[in-house]
């Protein structure tokens, strides 16, 4: 008979293999690609000298499921997967901004720091603000102007430009002061920056994004490596009621096996195609592929064009940096025309999927530039993808030539 000698919790594995085997501890089944359970609820031990009542229960285990707004066997999986994958615990909710709600619930700052970045954070930050009496101050507040107890709010790479931010200074900035750091890492997923590295407090994701990467579930995620604060999250999670369903759940397990290969290459392609429009915008060459693009764009913007800003970034985001960029057109017409005349992107708002996917941001977003493109870039090949754009681009320059 043939006997394991090590359990997975006892190897060390790289990324790339945690997500495929961290969950191998919870087969119960000999099914390999984990079944799904759609129950609500779950018997109790038979043996009554087994049972245990709520009072003296230990809440924060997972190894009896009772009741789903508590745990499940799909979300404790998920769960159990993305644990080494963010460095830290962590929580599923029913969506990004679900989390959020209940990171601002449970830390009840009276202050958060924020910047821009996604108006559905300013509207969960709204929200609180109505009930508590929050204070909202701006992101490059001077320290001085937070307490302890205070929040910031930090969103890296930001929605909708791609743009980083360095964790690592606002975390000595909270800190000094006896704040907490929030990181919205959505744009950021494990495999290409871990904030905790840096000094974030607590992590949140939406899920539905790069962790999902298929644009078929919803999902948020908390992540610390403070015990207090993750079984109090947990604790009101189950008051909240914002955990999540038993198919997203076993989705985003399915999602994770491929999380590394996924945003890889969706990073490379964004970095190459954001390369390549950056050297035609500033070609002197005359070109007519170049002229095209200068017709039509007027600036880019993403983390990987923070020239000056590499000493650090490289460091934060060495493996790349996202697979989301912006383009400002020469004109709002031209940024509302662009996403019908491509073929390769779907104009679509959310992002993360494999496929790629372009967004007239006016569409979803009254507060940005009504010129704003926002590109996220899939899995295809990225020169296809580059001539689908050039395309676009010709066929608006002809318009304006018209």
């Amino acid at each position: 008979q043939y006997i394991h000698e090590f359990r997975i919790c006892d190897m060390k594995l790289t990324q790339a293999t945690q997500a495929i085997h961290a969950d191998d501890d919870l087969n119960a089944t000999s099914d390999v690609a984990p079944p799904l359970h759609v129950s609500t609820t779950f018997r109790y031990a038979a043996d009554p000298e087994d049972l245990v009542p709520i009072a003296q229960a230990d809440i924060s285990t997972t190894e009896a499921h009772v009741y789903s707004r508590h745990t499940a066997p799909s979300s404790t999986r998920l769960e159990t997967i993305l644990t080494p994958l963010l460095k830290a615990p962590c929580l599923t909710y029913a969506s990004g901004l679900a989390a959020l709600h209940a990171a601002y619930v449970y830390l009840h700052p009276g202050r958060v720091s924020i910047g821009e970045g996604y108006h559905g954070s300013h509207g969960v930050l709204a929200i609180h603000q109505k009930l508590c009496a929050t204070n909202i101050l701006p992101l490059h507040c001077p320290a001085s102007d937070l307490h302890p107890g205070d929040l910031i709010h930090l969103e890296t790479p930001l929605n909708p430009t791609g743009e980083a931010y360095n964790i690592a200074e606002y975390a000595d900035k909270a800190h000094s002061r006896g704040a907490m750091l929030l990181v919205d890492s959505t744009f950021g997923p494990p495999g290409l920056q871990d904030p905790f590295e840096w000094g974030a407090d607590i992590v949140m994701h939406s899920g539905t994004k790069y962790l999902g990467g298929h644009s078929d579930m919803l999902c948020g995620v908390l992540a610390t490596n403070r015990k207090e604060w993750l079984e109090g999250l947990r604790k009101e999670r189950m008051f909240l009621g914002s955990v999540m369903g038993n198919m997203e759940s076993w989705l985003g397990v399915r999602s994770l096996r491929t999380l590394e290969l996924r945003v890889k290459r969706q990073s490379e392609n964004a970095s190459k195609l954001v390369q390549w429009l950056d050297t035609c915008k500033n070609s002197d060459s005359g070109g007519e592929e170049a002229e095209m693009v200068k017709r039509v764009v007027e600036r880019i913007q993403h983390a990987s064009l923070q020239h000056e800003d590499m000493p650090w970034l490289k460091q934060q985001m060495p493996q790349g940096f996202g697979p989301v960029f912006a383009i400002w057109a020469k004109e709002e017409s031209m940024a509302k025309q662009l996403p019908s005349l491509l073929t390769l992107f779907h104009h679509a708002t959310s992002l993360g999927g494999v496929e790629s996917l372009i967004e007239w941001r006016s569409m979803s977003d009254a507060t940005v530039d009504s010129r704003v493109l926002r590109v996220s870039v899939g899995v295809e090949d990225w020169e296809d993808l580059k001539a689908d754009l050039m395309r676009g681009f010709q066929i608006l320059g002809r318009k304006q030539e018209a």
